[in-house]
């Protein structure tokens, strides 16, 4: 069914200036792009027998409409969403004043001004302004899912307890988008492999510029500097740690001071070009001199990521691989990781397989063209130091394909 487009104000937007492209752009047919996702979305939602969906999480907007404004600002404030009907308009409720942003974006039926009541925005008016955005619901729901029952992924308390009250069922949306990003396009690789390569050009100039005397701060900056430079967008966390602050695991850069013979470990957690996730982590060793206790951590942890990506293959069950995963030896077990393997795209994505004791998701199945990380940290409770490594796979028809290619260290 074909919609008039409503795209206002309109406002036109000065393009008589110089671009530079970025890594890859020739590659990507944007218009494909944006069609497959929206029509996965869509498709999950009939599935699940749902008529609608309204999406607040930026990169869920992203994913559906391919829409950006403000992204981390709008992790924690509802100020922006969409509305996503399996059948009628979509509809981008844009932040004040921004709607020439998307008004390029051909998917998108309508923009209208979003209506938010979160107290930041409007204070002692907030109830005011959910009953007017309750209000926009319920006419929605006359014309678009008269189930009068909706998946949303991100929503406050009084919005749900309201919407409750007049007769709308609320789901969550957000185990919907996570099967719908699950399967990549053709299109998705080739923004995950410009991710990849601005985040390898970063790791490069931090393994060069790594020396005694710099903080681990300013090592760090190096990875935002380079994602920033290639048109990539934000990171997801700043985990980077050296010498004894490697174990236990997770700490984030410091102010420390790295000295030499240290090791270095980071995790990149990169949102870069075109909004996808190149997530990525290396172990260095100052002066690249490794002591012998270094030298074994660093090879128990390239057993571990070289064993469990091996197995792997198109159709095999998560339960499966849980079974069958490289053994953790026990020294090691209690300072593990908190995955084996994860999904990955637009950020961490579904599934989280955990390790035996630790639960977590075990019905599911490796398909062909889902993306994910192999995970290894190897340090002991109590231990000096501890290596963190992760790769980045693109399954294939018959095991894993590398999509991570920053070499890994000669221990030799």
């Amino acid at each position: 069914m074909k919609f008039s487009r409503k795209i206002a104000p309109n406002i036109k937007l000065k393009k008589n200036f110089i671009t530079k492209k970025r890594l890859r752009e020739d590659e990507i047919n944007f218009e494909k792009l944006r069609s497959y996702r929206l029509d996965r979305v869509k498709k999950e939602l009939e599935k699940n027998n749902l008529e609608a969906c309204i999406l607040f999480d930026p990169v869920n907007v992203r994913y559906a409409l391919d829409s950006v404004n403000m992204s981390v600002y709008n992790m924690h404030n509802l100020t922006r969403y969409c509305f996503v009907p399996v059948s009628g308009p979509v509809i981008l409720y844009e932040y004040f004043n921004c709607e020439n942003l998307s008004s390029h974006l051909n998917l998108i039926d309508e923009i209208r001004p979003a209506i938010t009541w979160d107290y930041f925005s409007n204070g002692d008016q907030a109830a005011i302004e959910l009953k007017k955005w309750i209000n926009e619901i319920l006419d929605l729901s006359k014309n678009f899912f008269k189930s009068k029952k909706i998946a949303i992924d991100v929503l406050n308390g009084p919005a749900v307890t309201e919407l409750n009250k007049n007769g709308i069922e609320v789901v969550d949306a957000k185990s919907i988008l996570e099967q719908a990003r699950v399967i990549k396009s053709a299109d998705e690789l080739i923004c995950m492999k410009a991710a990849i390569d601005v985040a390898e050009i970063g790791i490069s100039k931090m393994r060069s510029e790594l020396k005694p005397g710099m903080t681990e701060d300013e090592l760090w900056s190096i990875l935002h500097k380079t994602n920033i430079e290639y048109g990539g967008e934000w990171i997801e966390c700043r985990i980077l740690s050296s010498g004894q602050r490697t174990n236990p695991w997770m700490q984030e850069s410091s102010n420390k001071v790295i000295q030499h013979g240290e090791m270095v470990g980071f995790d990149t957690d990169m949102v870069g070009p075109y909004g996808y996730c190149a997530d990525i982590s290396r172990s260095f060793v100052v002066d690249n001199k490794f002591n012998e206790e270094q030298k074994k951590l660093y090879s128990i942890a390239m057993e571990q990521i070289d064993y469990n990506s091996r197995i792997i293959k198109n159709g095999m069950t998560f339960k499966e691989f849980i079974e069958k995963s490289w053994v953790l030896p026990q020294e090691y077990y209690p300072n593990r990781y908190s995955v084996m393997v994860h999904g990955i795209g637009l950020c961490d994505e579904w599934p989280a397989i955990r390790y035996p004791t630790d639960g977590g998701e075990k019905t599911g199945v490796f398909r062909k063209n889902m993306t994910i990380t192999v995970e290894s940290y190897i340090g002991k409770v109590g231990g000096k130091e501890g290596v963190k490594l992760e790769q980045q796979y693109l399954v294939g028809e018959n095991g894993l394909e590398l999509m991570s290619h920053h070499p890994l260290e000669d221990i030799r």
